[in-house]
């Protein structure tokens, strides 16, 4: 079948402005390559925003939807849905989880969480419970999850948000035990391992031990958000199993249905038994079309070890990335955790994501204003990942020069930004 023609331009004036937009479109893909109408190839570097970590068309994938698609779209959750049950025992063996709650995106999923931290409050008799959030977070944008959310930009004009949520710095326990001293109130820790919104920030694993002890102190849910760092992107299946915690609760999205919308909210122990029927659902969550996908993905992952890989390949290009731009004068630090990077420039640089497309062919976001976030499919070649390397450089090369002094110690700086 032939792509579909191009869009009009004219075409836009009739969808919301929700988005800024890049004016190019893409008729097709093939693993880590996209190819717009005019058949120009681009390396795509984010993945969807860490969606397609198996790539764009995958033929497993593919194959999957086609066969479900012929044989059983949607019965709702009124009844048994046996790829559900499925994905639901792999994902909690995978996690060390209880149970599974379906829904539709990693927004769904953190709402679930929050439902079941509210609940948790119920049965302990907290009228008004607080949540414990970080700064430069991010949940979602949902009424909710977007007061949940660390970032006053994307908050601006949907006052009032929702109370119940006592903002913390991220890697600091000392401030959390400090809460615990003075909010008698909380009832849950919700948190990334990773904040991909917030820069490419990871927390430390000795924090998170610390979180985890904390909360089985005070009678807390640890929640963790594993929507963007899940599935295998910083090197195990789930981000927090570099700490080697369990936390309470988990959430999930993105790459699970490799862009098939799929979510998920696991728990376990009694956070796994609060919901009985009726106090939570999902018309379209957990259908037998997306939870077939799902279970393909982890199939996938599984067998061609894609979590080990991430390792491999996100060294590969941090330490590229490090040695081309280690005296470069605008970059201020270089981070990652398995194929989550960031590089921090000392000036504002969305405009690079227009540049990056027009002068590299390759696909790239900004966060935060000044960092270049880098999310490549999990399946992508060394020599891909190079070139993702060699094309940053190209693309930052006009702010090297000319090239300055450096000292030892700003060149030690952008080396040692890691965990």
């Amino acid at each position: 079948m032939n792509p579909l023609p191009a869009t009009a331009p004219s075409a836009s004036a009739h969808l919301m402005p929700a988005y800024a937009r890049q004016a190019l479109s893409f008729v097709r893909g093939s693993g880590a390559l996209l190819w717009d109408a005019q058949d120009q190839e681009y390396l795509d570097a984010i993945s969807g925003v860490a969606v397609t970590s198996l790539g764009h068309a995958h033929p497993e994938i593919t194959a999957a939807i086609c066969e479900q698609a012929s044989l059983l779209l949607h019965t709702s959750n009124v009844f048994r849905i046996d790829w559900q049950e499925r994905l639901g025992e792999r994902l909690c063996s995978l996690s060390g989880m209880d149970k599974a709650f379906f829904c539709n995106s990693g927004a769904e999923a953190n709402e679930t969480a929050l439902k079941l931290a509210r609940l948790h409050a119920h049965h302990q008799g907290i009228a008004a419970p607080q949540i414990i959030v970080m700064d430069n977070g991010f949940h979602g944008r949902t009424l909710a999850t977007l007061s949940a959310t660390g970032n006053p930009a994307i908050q601006t004009g949907f006052a009032p948000l929702m109370p119940g949520f006592l903002r913390l710095p991220y890697n600091d326990i000392d401030t959390v035990w400090a809460a615990a001293a003075q909010s008698p109130h909380v009832v849950a820790v919700l948190l990334e391992p990773v904040q991909g919104e917030g820069g490419i920030r990871a927390a430390d694993p000795a924090y998170l031990r610390a979180l985890r002890q904390l909360c089985d102190q005070q009678g807390w849910l640890l929640m963790v958000d594993e929507i963007q760092t899940g599935m295998g992107r910083t090197g195990a299946w789930l981000g927090y199993q570099h700490a080697g915690i369990l936390p309470d609760v988990v959430t999930l999205a993105k790459a699970l249905g490799n862009g098939f919308p799929i979510g998920a909210c696991l728990a376990r122990g009694a956070a796994a038994a609060l919901f009985s029927p009726g106090q939570h659902g999902s018309t379209f969550g957990g259908n037998p079309l997306a939870c077939r996908v799902a279970c393909t993905v982890i199939e996938v992952m599984a067998r061609e070890q894609l979590p080990a890989r991430a390792v491999v390949l996100g060294a590969r290009l941090l330490d590229g990335l490090r040695q081309a731009l280690a005296t470069h004068p605008a970059v201020s630090a270089i981070r990652g955790h398995g194929l989550m990077v960031g590089i921090e420039l000392n000036r504002p640089c969305t405009d690079l994501v227009g540049r990056a497309l027009a002068e590299q062919h390759l696909l790239i976001t900004v966060t935060r204003g000044n960092v270049i976030r880098l999310l490549p499919a999990l399946i992508s070649t060394e020599a891909q990942i190079d070139d993702i390397v060699r094309r940053i450089v190209l693309l930052l090369a006009p702010e090297a020069k000319p090239q300055p002094q450096h000292t030892a110690e700003s060149a030690t700086a952008v080396a040692s930004s890691s965990w």
